[in-house]
């Protein structure tokens, strides 16, 4: 049994750094979130960006959020936590995207919205930790179908053009939170409360 999972573990950790080497390369990754389905890229690479807006087919307007590894990672490149959006992001019973004003430089130019904010999630699952981890900025996530359309819950679900599009596509083996929903979205307020979008 040891090792099974010890050769298990090097394969992911194989497998990790090639999915590293396509995001900092500027390519675009079909992978599973603690969601649904993503499309992501480097966060920090405004021409990966611009690829996920093509093959989503997605208006500009409509912003992309961001997966950080731990609330360093939100500081360091989104703007200071305060506790109220620490616990959201920590410890809320579900995902929990929290929308917050994007104070720090070294995002792309072209992932904010209007208003000058942007979406932010920690991941709780195995995979995009160690994705975040390897890579050490964070990853676009937007849901991994042509903009319009449902989004998918399962790997099956998926748009075969979407698959075709993408620079790189984690197997389907990689996928634990099968028939999972979005997550919730809620809004950081100028005046510090919090403002639910989506439950």
């Amino acid at each position: 049994m040891c090792v099974f999972l010890c050769t298990f573990a090097t394969a992911m950790s194989n497998d990790i750094m090639h999915f590293v080497d396509v995001l900092s390369e500027g390519g675009t990754l079909l992978y599973p979130t603690d969601t649904i389905w993503g499309i992501g890229c480097d966060a920090t690479n405004a021409a990966a960006v611009e690829k996920i807006y093509s093959i989503k087919k997605r208006d500009h307007s409509k912003s992309m959020l961001i997966l950080c590894e731990d609330v360093a990672m939100v500081e360091r490149f989104v703007s200071p936590v305060g506790d109220a959006v620490r616990s959201l992001l920590l410890n809320g019973e579900r995902p929990t995207t929290v929308i917050m004003p994007l104070a720090q430089n070294g995002l792309a130019c072209n992932l904010a919205a209007a208003d000058g904010t942007i979406g932010v999630r920690i991941p709780r699952m195995d995979f995009c930790q160690s994705l975040l981890h390897a890579l050490g900025r964070p990853i676009v996530s937007t849901s991994a179908n042509l903009s319009g359309r449902p989004s998918p819950s399962c790997f099956s679900d998926i748009d075969a053009s979407v698959k075709e599009s993408v620079d790189c596509c984690v197997p389907a083996v990689f996928e634990v939170a099968k028939g999972a929903a979005s997550s919730r979205i809620v809004k950081l307020q100028p005046d510090g409360t919090v403002a639910v979008i989506r439950p």
